[in-house]
């Protein structure tokens, strides 16, 4: 029995939380997956798995085993990429989670990176706050980019800051079919109160943004019933260039579509809704690599005023 590759295999059973997807994941048939998780067990005198028709969870000393994987798998990533890299060219694959606001920011971010360093490997990955949090600390994930106001009370994340999301109305401009060719329009600040009353187009109640949203909403005595909800930002923009919907998007979601001349962006104000966004890490582990070189960048001034001209303060 090769002990890590079983261990993978215990680690994507946790993820998929299915057989038959997991054996996918890893490229092996479902059989050959129970076999290898059942040597799991003979070799730890224990039972890993619930036995079920289908997935149905790990024991408690399943949960200890799968723990454990985790860390060994770390540690073995982080080994292969010391004998992997020279003193300055590191190698690599970097996993990095990213709140789906975010992710134009993190694109550039992970292009600049990969540029500077063509032995790193990014893995961009568009998750919830949640799924980061959670990713972050089974060592899934080596990065995050994401909303720091959450992590107050997490005192084993560190954080870099990296810009303040600001808010804008986004709406098709008037006479848009004249507006092609053209780049999108800033337009004059709308109310909050005032964009409540607008036809719009959210994410779901269980994004991190739409909390944010409402909370502004809130703040105006303001209580919205969107017309379309969608947990995808690309859908939040390409349901108000394919209709008459509004949506509600933070300056880097509009600096994506800034060539989208049918659109005009309104900065929101009263209130002027401000949110820190920034680089998050497990603050105590041993960083690989590939994340040294990662962290690196996020503290450079070239990369810190791409991150600030491409997320929130947008000039007409």
């Amino acid at each position: 029995m090769n002990l890590l590759t079983s261990l993978r295999y215990l680690v994507a059973l946790s993820e998929h939380r299915h057989f038959a997807r997991a054996a996918q994941a890893c490229h092996i048939t479902q059989p050959a997956l129970s076999n290898a998780l059942r040597a799991l067990e003979k070799e730890f005198g224990t039972p890993i798995v619930k036995r079920a028709r289908s997935y149905a969870g790990l024991t408690p000393e399943g949960e200890r085993v799968l723990a454990s994987a985790r860390r060994m798998l770390h540690e073995h990533v982080l080994l292969q990429q010391e004998l992997a890299s020279s003193a300055d060219q590191p190698r690599g694959r970097l996993q990095l989670g990213v709140v789906p606001t975010a992710v134009p920011v993190a694109a550039r971010f992970a292009a600049m990176l990969q540029a500077a360093h063509p032995g790193i490997a990014p893995v961009v990955r568009s998750l919830s706050s949640q799924e980061i949090e959670e990713g972050l600390d089974n060592l899934s994930l080596d990065l995050a980019l994401g909303f720091t106001d959450r992590l107050a009370q997490a005192g084993h994340f560190a954080v870099l800051p990296q810009y303040a999301e600001h808010y804008f109305l986004v709406r098709r401009r008037k006479n848009a079919a004249h507006a092609k060719g053209a780049k999108l329009h800033i337009g004059a600040a709308m109310r909050w109160l005032d964009a409540a009353q607008k036809p719009l187009c959210l994410l779901t109640p269980e994004m991190h943004n739409r909390s944010l949203v409402d909370r502004a909403f809130a703040a105006v005595g303001a209580t919205v019933q969107p017309v379309m909800e969608t947990n995808s930002v690309l859908t939040l923009a390409l349901s108000v260039l394919a209709s008459d919907v509004c949506s509600v998007l933070p300056g880097a979601l509009v600096g994506a579509v800034r060539s989208q001349g049918e659109l005009e962006a309104l900065p929101l104000v009263a209130p002027e809704m401000v949110t820190p966004v920034g680089f998050i890490h497990l603050a105590n582990s041993r960083a690989s690599r590939a994340l040294e070189a990662a962290l690196a960048l996020a503290q450079e001034a070239r990369w810190l005023q791409h991150a600030a001209q491409h997320s929130g303060s947008l000039k007409p």
